[in-house]
């Protein structure tokens, strides 16, 4: 799919074009495509490979154990795929990037769209992540087979945050990590289950009185589960 010059959209540069979209192409993300809110393009790297047998890695320089990715192959597959007035930040999906977060999340939806370039092997040329203004993107601590389940995790993240993809603009402004802390616990019907009941203030239509329940609950499960965000201020 070419991408849309007036939505969010976004390039994947792979050796596995056939995987995408994936999952993006189901729930709101597939919905959301198929209206034309985002789209995107999958293009194949090997298409750009050496040789009979379109060789796109090489044995590490110094020694060491697997491949790396040549950095002439990906470099002309970037420039066959983005033009040079292209804006889009060029994003590499790597375990030893920044952190994807939320609020970067945010940034990139404010934009145009993406370029993604999906690594395999044991990594990439370092030339060509210079060379080409790489920004190393990390969705976790571990280690995938390649970038390209971490590049569907990333759009996933962005598309949802679309104007019309969601069906209430609250529906992202109240959830885990938008205000620096974790997501209050949720409940709905029925309202007594396994002798288990929903708290009576959900149910008392005092909407002060449930918005500081759920902060104290949004608070004490941050301390309790991710105490390095308590050190931030609540957005």
């Amino acid at each position: 799919m070419v991408p849309n010059v007036t939505g969010f959209s976004a390039t994947i540069l792979t050796l596995y074009p056939e995987m995408f979209p994936g999952p993006l192409g189901t729930s709101l993300s597939g919905d959301a495509l198929q209206k034309g809110i985002w789209s995107f393009e999958a293009r194949n790297i090997r298409d750009h490979g050496i040789g009979r047998h379109k060789a796109v890695d090489d044995t590490p320089a110094g020694g060491g154990c697997g491949m790396v990715l040549r950095c002439d192959v990906l470099a002309e597959a970037i420039d066959a795929a983005i033009p040079e007035n292209d804006t889009r930040p060029r994003l590499l999906l790597s375990p030893r990037g920044k952190p994807l977060t939320q609020k970067r999340v945010r940034e990139l939806v404010q934009g145009p769209g993406v370029v993604l370039v999906c690594g395999r092997f044991e990594g990439v040329d370092e030339r060509v992540i210079e060379g080409r203004n790489l920004e190393e993107v990390s969705i976790g601590d571990y280690i995938l087979s390649g970038g390209e389940l971490g590049a569907m995790v990333l759009l996933d993240a962005c598309v949802r945050l679309l104007p019309g993809v969601m069906g209430k603009l609250e529906s992202g402004s109240e959830e885990s990590f938008e205000n620096n802390r974790l997501e209050y616990p949720q409940y709905t019907r029925p309202r007594n289950w396994e002798e288990r009941d929903i708290p009576d203030v959900l149910l008392s239509g005092n909407h002060a009185a449930i918005k500081a329940w759920r902060e104290e609950k949004s608070d004490k499960l941050t301390a309790q589960r991710r105490p390095d965000l308590m050190s931030k201020p609540r957005s």
